[in-house]
């Protein structure tokens, strides 16, 4: 079992304000680890940490509303995530650029080639192990699993979706030509991380989209078949297909090896 950091032991027990994914995942891990909590009782008294506990849940030493809502947002996303939302819009604001200064080849918009990547991306983000502190404990908590996946899953496409459609209706790219791409290669994205890692599959379909669909598309020259009309109804079934793997396979998320 992957144990919580000396560090984190000490910032918990000194009630240091952590974000809210790692006091989540720490106080879950704390739950199932005698180790843990046997550390925890070693570098704090008894007393203070039950004090410390208590003023949390003193109603009138509570932490102001705007602070509150600031910790729900933190259980949804990590700290990771921050230089991705920022690159979001970024990648999303050249995608409109280009549009309209370099036409492309292709019967497509650039939105249209960036719609299924940007998801994919923060999905990757979000699981990254080298970029979130507490990846070790929040991972191997019992809480994690497809409901942790779930919740940074539509943390993530709460930002993307607003920014494609704004790029999108500025472009005026049909909504169906980047969402139901962008949706069908999250749930892929989650489908195949359940056997191989949620961070290698969104590697993979980056490769993929890349090599099977631009690549060919822009030697062509001319209408893919993946970024027409036509493709809508296999983007839907990959959709639904994809979301229906997810839920049976749920019980591969609460291994460690599925959030690699």
């Amino acid at each position: 079992m992957n144990h919580a950091s000396d560090r984190l032991i000490a910032d918990y027990a000194a009630g240091a304000d952590l974000p809210g994914d790692q006091l989540w995942g720490v106080e879950a891990h704390l739950e199932t680890c005698a180790v843990c909590r046997a550390r925890l009782a070693a570098v704090a008294p008894a007393q203070p940490l039950v004090e410390a506990v208590w003023s949390r849940l003193d109603l009138d030493a509570g932490p102001a509303p705007v602070r509150r809502r600031r910790r729900r947002l933190d259980t949804w996303v990590t700290p990771a995530m921050v230089p991705w939302l920022v690159m979001t819009a970024l990648v999303t604001l050249l995608a409109v650029l280009l549009d309209r200064v370099w036409p492309i080849v292709l019967d497509a918009t650039v939105v249209q080639l960036f719609a299924p990547v940007l998801p994919v991306l923060g999905v990757a983000a979000s699981w990254a192990r080298g970029l979130d502190p507490a990846y070790e404990v929040v991972t191997a908590t019992p809480r994690a699993g497809l409901y942790l996946v779930t919740r940074r899953t539509v943390a993530v496409l709460a930002v993307v979706l607003p920014v494609l459609a704004v790029a999108g209706l500025l472009t005026g790219t049909a909504p169906a030509l980047w969402l139901l791409p962008s949706l069908a290669f999250t749930t892929g994205t989650l489908a195949l991380g359940g056997l191989v890692g949620i961070s290698r599959a969104a590697y993979a379909l980056l490769a993929v989209w890349v090599v099977v669909i631009l690549l060919p598309a822009f030697a062509a020259q001319g209408q893919t078949f993946a970024l027409s009309t036509g493709s809508l109804p296999v983007w839907a079934g990959i959709f639904a297909l994809t979301s229906v793997v997810v839920v049976l396979r749920r019980t591969a998320f609460t291994r460690l090896g599925a959030h690699h």
